[in-house]
């Protein structure tokens, strides 16, 4: 009986303590945004019981007394005591303390401390990245980032630019970072509408791309989009309206100087040409021969400047609605966005409608789903088309002045009326009648599903898809001389469909080994694919312009029927080690497996590894209580990376058709188009990273600087081969060598004022990067990669950097002293013609003559707000580097085909031998027309980037309309930029208009760019 009743005893005591047992669960984010925050250390308060957050702020613990205390901790964040009192869920939001090392950052594949990073990351959030209007995201990275060159290159309504991150280490390969949307990778960057962005983070070095592997050689760029959030909804409205008008001229000749230096240019026929050329035009300018331009007295009726004729101010404006809440369980969101954009040039204009949607939904205490979708739909009217070909821009500076828009009559006027002048018809004209619709719809997102596994293990896994449909149609009318009207107009259609899938499953692991060391890993599979299919018809001679390209079938010739579809894939298999002690010592290893269908069959498979570390200096004894140091990081990072993008079969040897005639009746034939390459491999960079990171005052000063080395082997390139091989495409991809970029970059920020009142902060970023080509094969040789204007443009050769211009050395005129009309005729010149430097044996010396990329780049920006009101500034400095004004030939260098530049008015005469410009003269007498050092310009410049003045009304104010925000603000772009440039802009590229290509060396050639224009905007935000 004793023994029943101790047994009874202990096993109601044994049933006590199990029903002691309370598991609690949670989540941890930031009391300012509502972000989770991984890795929070949680405590028993009193007990060695401890655990830590997830990737998503959630954790799971135990405790043995319904009324414990736990206790939570997060480097940057106040530490917090929080009673369960019996709960099972106990949420808690942090206060963030002055440091900004908790700041949360998104890396591939999930997210980590700031102060836990290795490698060199930079962290954009949307309020830097919306200081001004831009259509798309690459325009608004601009000055942004150290060691990130942002080139807008085409100021068409809707354009993109071209991002570089750490210089090129390529040729023919796509050298664009790998943009990655909430997870999609490989997302065009231009179709997103920039107002969804939440933040950017953008991965410079090997231990934080190599987690992309073969698709990490350029850079990564991470954007998050705005999600739900936890609360009551929110509502934001932001709008504003800009006007963009012209602030750069290139001045051409007036009438009257048209006029006397077409006639001059006849009258020095005899000279360049005595043997009996035509030296008179075909018909004089004068009354006579054209009654409609010349009065009585022959003098022009017209002075029409084409350039303000057809750059006018034009008004864009932008609209977005987002919609953000959510309860304990699910939070949801919604954008609505719209964007019309207008150019300068008459009828260019872009427009874009979005949607967007998120949801996030915890289903179970371990299952949490969700996903988002994004449709975009845009239209691009695009007016200026081709290089060289007689666009817009080139017929604003070759369109004579004597002619007017319209005759009385109203038919358009233009050279053509003029018997001897290229026949362009009138900027006007082309804009109206020649244009392409770029018709693009787009469907973003993702689905996933993230199991909570443990309190320490999550799987996710995560579904992305991409799909677009995109139709261009083009129309040029029958009515536009040397255009179209010789082939009765032309009208053709273009149509693509594009689809890209990924899956992605990965499981993350944060464990708490003891108080000093913990760690995250991270293993995944992955597998994409990426396809596309196309069909083109084309048709001309058409009896009018009515149908356009809407019903080809009023075409007599059909002149183009095709159809193309290709598609490729990529399996991976990758995993990240993160090692943390003491909150001192930093180690992270990461490794990727690709395989992708681009290359060779025996190269497709290989392994990308990386590693790095960090020391955090001030989180030692000697440091921690340091009143000036508030955070000394070194960090060190090395790693290899990959490069596929080359396009598809490559490697494989193809078949085209083509036409021929047998029993007299063409015929379909079957023809080698492509060699191919079966030891075709990708491009691998090694890279390493070493950086330091420094706050001081309270992180009042952050300094963050990088020194790296990149070297990338296997160059690939569009290598030549003979025609009489009999292949229709005349190269074939090869690795050819190997290029080195070094280069530092430096960001510092500081706080220089901070009271209730008045807050004054500024900015610094600064890059350096030095290229060199390290390796060529066939011993070294030289590699021109065109783009070739009268001659090769580029050269790569060993010991120089890629982007070299490559041209003759012009040094003035031939005078017409005994010495140099001597020294003329040695080259069959005379005395007027351009002075050139020559080999030994008189035959044309080349050199490297400039350089396409900058030595360095700069951005000052500044902030001020007093009370209500807020000033900001940027200042965007490019230095050491050249523009190719490539349309100096056509508008300096051939008088009586078409006007000129106003510097022809200092070109060589008799009295004025002291110039660069040789003596006009009419076209058939041969211009010495070459590209050289007259051309290369210097590039450099400081641009008044963006101008900001707002207001913010009181929220005291706001409550009594149920507002939460009300801002209003005033901003210009492109206020001024200080160069010494001849053209329009500095910062150009006409030989290659579309998005990121890299077909050629064609970065800061000119040849007749749209204007940059500057951009006066007003603008509102308002929040419920």
């Amino acid at each position: 009986m004793k023994k029943k009743f101790i047994y009874s005893i202990l096993l109601t005591l044994l049933s006590l303590q199990a029903m002691a047992q309370l598991k609690i669960s949670g989540k941890v984010t930031s009391a300012q945004d509502n972000s989770p925050l991984p890795a929070v250390s949680i405590r028993i308060k009193g007990t060695s019981t401890g655990t830590v957050t997830d990737a998503n702020g959630n954790y799971s613990i135990t405790a043995s007394n319904a009324n414990a205390v736990l206790v939570f901790t997060y480097t940057g964040f106040a530490a917090q005591e929080v009673s369960v009192a019996g709960r099972s869920t106990v949420n808690v939001q942090l206060k963030e303390t002055a440091s900004n090392l908790n700041e949360v950052v998104v890396i591939g594949y999930g997210t980590a401390k700031k102060s836990d990073l290795t490698g060199a990351v930079t962290t954009i959030k949307a309020e830097q990245l919306l200081d001004k209007p831009v259509p798309n995201l690459t325009q608004a990275l601009q000055g942004k980032v150290a060691g990130v060159d942002v080139s807008v290159n085409s100021n068409a309504p809707g354009a993109g630019a071209k991002v570089r991150i750490r210089g090129i280490g390529s040729i023919n390969s796509n050298i664009d970072p790998v943009y990655v949307v909430d997870g999609v990778v490989g997302v065009d960057p231009n179709s997103i509408n920039p107002n969804d962005i939440a933040s950017i983070e953008v991965l410079k070095d090997a231990s934080s791309t190599a987690i992309y592997g073969v698709r990490g050689a350029n850079g990564i760029i991470m954007v998050t989009t705005k999600r739900g959030k936890k609360g009551p909804a929110t509502i934001s409205y932001d709008a504003n309206g800009n006007v963009s008008e012209l602030y750069r001229h290139v001045p051409t000749l007036n009438s009257k100087e048209f006029v006397d230096i077409y006639n001059q240019s006849f009258a020095n026929g005899s000279k360049f040409d005595p043997t009996g050329a035509t030296q008179t035009p075909a018909k004089a300018l004068n009354h006579t021969n054209f009654p409609l331009l010349f009065d009585t007295n022959n003098n022009p009726i017209y002075d029409t400047n084409w350039e303000k004729e057809t750059y006018k101010p034009s008004f864009s404006q932008s609209h977005q609605l987002n919609i953000q809440g959510g309860s304990e369980k699910s939070v949801y969101s919604l954008s609505l966005g719209y964007l019309n954009q207008h150019g300068l040039t008459p009828t260019s204009a872009f427009k874009r409608y979005s949607i967007k949607m998120t949801m996030d939904n915890d289903v179970k205490d371990w299952l949490r789903i969700g996903g988002s979708i994004n449709l975009i739909s845009s239209r691009q009217r695009l007016v200026t088309d081709g290089n060289g070909s007689l666009n817009v821009p080139r017929a604003v500076s070759e369109e004579v002045p004597i002619v007017p828009i319209k005759y009385p009559n109203g038919t358009y006027a233009g050279n053509f009326d003029i018997a001897g002048l290229e026949g362009a018809p009138n900027p006007i004209q082309i804009a109206n009648e020649r244009y392409t619709l770029n018709n693009n719809m787009q469907m973003l997102g993702n689905v996933y599903f993230q199991f909570k596994i443990s309190s320490e293990l999550d799987f996710k896994t995560d579904f992305g898809y991409n799909l677009s449909s995109q139709k261009n149609n083009f129309y040029s009318s029958l009515a536009l001389q040397h255009l179209s009207a010789d082939q009765g107009g032309v009208a053709n259609i273009n149509a693509y469909q594009n689809y890209f899938w990924q899956t992605e499953n990965y499981l993350t692991w944060n464990k708490k080994l003891n108080d000093h060391q913990r760690f995250t890993a991270l293993a995944g599979v992955s597998f994409n694919r990426n396809g596309y299919e196309r069909v083109r018809s084309e048709t001309q001679n058409f009896i009018d312009d009515f149908f356009q390209y809407h019903y080809q079938q009023a075409g007599s010739v059909k002149s183009a029927n095709e159809s193309q579809d290709e598609k490729n894939s990529l399996e991976s298999f990758y995993g990240r080690i993160s090692y943390n002690i003491d909150e001192k010592y930093l180690f992270t290893a990461t490794g990727r497996y690709d395989g992708t269908s681009r290359v060779a069959a025996k190269n497709q498979f290989s392994f990308f590894p990386s590693v790095g570390a960090a020391w955090r200096v001030s989180q030692e004894d000697f440091l921690k209580n340091s009143k000036s140091i508030s955070n000394l990081k070194i960090r060190a990072s090395y790693g290899i990376l990959g490069n596929q993008e080359i396009g598809n079969y490559r490697s494989l040897p193809q078949y085209g058709t083509g036409q021929t005639v047998l029993s007299n009746s063409a015929q379909i034939s079957l023809l080698p188009s492509y060699l191919g390459n079966p030891d075709l491999k990708w491009e691998r960079t090694k890279m390493v990273d070493g950086g330091i990171e420094l706050g001081l005052f309270g992180d009042r000063v952050n300094l963050n600087a990088d020194f790296y080395i990149k070297n990338t082997s296997d160059l690939l390139l569009q290598t030549p081969i003979p025609w009489t091989a009999g292949f229709t495409t005349a190269n074939v991809y090869k690795n050819v060598g190997s290029v080195r970029n070094t280069g530092i970059e430096l960001a510092l920020n500081t706080v220089n004022v901070r009271t209730s009142d008045f807050e004054w902060t500024t900015n610094f970023i600064f890059a350096s990067n030095k290229n060199k080509v390290t390796k060529l094969n066939d011993n070294g040789a030289d590699i021109f990669p065109g783009p070739n204007f009268l001659g090769q443009n580029y050269v790569i050769r060993v010991g120089q950097p890629l982007g070299s211009f490559y041209g003759m050395t012009r040094v003035g005129t031939y005078s017409d002293s005994p010495a140099d009309i001597a020294e003329a005729a040695k080259h069959g010149l005379k005395a007027g013609d351009r002075k050139y430097i020559y080999n030994a044996d008189g035959s044309n010396y080349y050199s490297i003559i400039g350089r396409a990329y900058p030595k360095w780049t700069g951005t000052f920006s500044s902030s001020f707000r007093y009370k209500h009101w807020d000033f900001s500034f940027d200042i965007r400095f490019v230095e050491g580097v050249n523009t190719a004004a490539n349309f100096k030939h056509s508008s300096e260098d051939r008088q009586t085909i078409s006007n000129s530049l106003a510097t022809v008015l200092n070109g060589w005469t008799p009295n004025n031998q002291n110039t660069m410009i040789s003596q006009v003269r009419n076209y058939k007498y041969a211009q010495d027309s070459h590209f050289d050092t007259w051309w290369v310009e210097d590039g450099s410049f400081i641009r008044g980037q963006n101008f900001i003045l707002g207001y913010t009304f009181p929220t005291a104010m706001l409550q009594r309309v149920h507002m939460s925000r009300l801002r209003i603000y005033a901003s210009v772009q492109n206020l001024f930029v200080i160069t010494k440039y001849t053209g329009y802009d500095p910062e150009v590229d006409t030989f290659n208009s579309s998005y990121g290509s890299n077909q050629a060396f064609s970065q800061n050639i000119d040849f007749f760019a749209n204007p940059r224009p500057r951009i006066w905007n007003l603008g509102v935000q308002v929040g419920f």
